[in-house]
């Protein structure tokens, strides 16, 4: 089995949120897919998390060290179908990445992100439930 897996939740896990266990558990033995954009999203995250004084850069580079030791299998998504879909349900580029990806590889989406999940659903992709 697949799954997209997005920038919530793999931040979820690195970072010891109360979600981790649960994204451990259903992710256990699949293969973890993600848009390339998912890699500098972890970055951004990271920099906003200082800005708000959230996490040390210490806490934050021992994160960074679990999040490369991840597996996951990075593709990148047609541009166009992304504007059509951020253009069609008015969301990021980001976010259209993501619901690129789960609809070419047919690949439910786990992910953090109600509004994300919901215009998945609308969509008519899988979503993974915690």
């Amino acid at each position: 089995m697949e799954i997209v897996i997005d920038t919530s939740a793999i931040m979820a896990v690195i970072t010891d949120e109360p979600d981790r266990p649960a994204i451990i558990n259903v992710t256990r033995g699949v293969t973890l897919r993600a848009p390339n954009s998912v890699h500098w999203e972890i970055g951004n995250a990271f920099s906003a998390m200082f800005k708000r004084g959230r996490i040390t850069k210490a806490k934050a580079l021992k994160a960074i060290a679990l999040y490369q030791r991840i597996p996951i299998a990075f593709a990148d998504v047609k541009l166009e179908e992304a504007i059509e879909i951020a253009a069609h349900h008015n969301v990021y580029a980001y976010d259209a990445y993501l619901l690129v990806c789960a609809q070419r590889f047919g690949s439910p989406l786990l992910s953090l992100d109600v509004p994300l999940t919901g215009i998945a659903k609308t969509m008519g992709l899988n979503i993974i439930n915690l």
